[in-house]
């Protein structure tokens, strides 16, 4: 089932997602060579603590997981894909880190990540989160109202796809509301004019993730969370909380000037 939220509870997930926007923020200035993943939960987990916003991440339990998820991040670094657990890794040098962060501010979730490399970038990976970001912003230019689902999905696939790049298997985006997942599903690839349409007061997490190896297939990391790709490519994960509105997409966790 999927809820439209009310302008005033847009309002409130907007407060949420600007709380996510200053945790995002925060990581990405405390990460340098030689600081740890769990260094960086600890730096998000301080920016929910002062804003009075709990963490829909930390011990989130999904029916695949072997354990409750033990941080307020997820940190995927080189060949992780998504859902990393932050722990004692310490960045190295060209490392390209993916950090997605969730928050709960008054009853309302907030969810978005970003990529970046630590110290000296290698070309192709300034390439391929430049084409993530390219990706996701073609994702929100689609969620109009009067488009549907499958309008977000194509404009997302198409990036990737042109530029070569590998679309995560049976993952993607998802509504988001009172809960961090709620109905519909946002898939990273799909036909326009299909699926669900789009109306005023729907709010969606779109979340592109690129391999660079050109594959789609993945596999889990011993821990149980980690998912990482098969064949060694380094992958990026960018996202944001999106409403439809009738004025056009607002972005609920946007970064800009923070």
């Amino acid at each position: 089932m999927v809820e439209l939220k009310t302008d005033t509870s847009i309002d409130a997930m907007h407060a949420a997602g600007q709380v996510v926007a200053r945790a995002l923020t925060a990581v990405r200035q405390a990460a340098d060579v030689g600081v740890s993943l769990l260094e960086l939960d600890a730096v998000a987990h301080e920016v929910l603590r002062e804003a009075g916003a709990g963490s829909p991440f930390l011990g989130y339990r999904p029916s695949f997981a072997p354990t409750p998820f033990p941080g307020v991040i997820c940190a995927s670094v080189n060949d992780a894909i998504v859902h990393g657990i932050p722990d004692g890794y310490r960045l190295r040098d060209g490392d390209l880190v993916s950090i997605d962060c969730g928050a709960l501010l008054d009853g309302w979730a907030g969810d978005s990540a970003l990529s970046f490399v630590v110290g000296t970038p290698r070309p192709a990976d300034v390439t391929l989160i430049e084409t993530a970001e390219r990706a996701l912003e073609a994702g929100i230019a689609a969620a109009v109202v009067g488009n549907r689902i499958g309008d977000i999905a194509h404009a997302i696939g198409t990036v990737c796809r042109s530029a070569g790049y590998g679309i995560m298997e049976d993952f993607g985006g998802h509504g988001i509301g009172r809960h961090m997942h709620e109905d519909p599903g946002v898939p990273n690839e799909g036909r326009p004019g299909r699926g669900l349409p789009l109306r005023h007061g729907m709010v969606l997490a779109i979340e592109p993730m690129l391999t660079a190896g050109g594959r789609d297939d993945y596999h889990a990391a011993p821990d149980g969370w980690t998912l990482r790709t098969n064949d060694g490519s380094r992958a990026a994960h960018v996202e944001h909380t999106v409403a439809i509105t009738d004025g056009g997409p607002r972005v609920l966790t946007s970064r800009d000037g923070l």
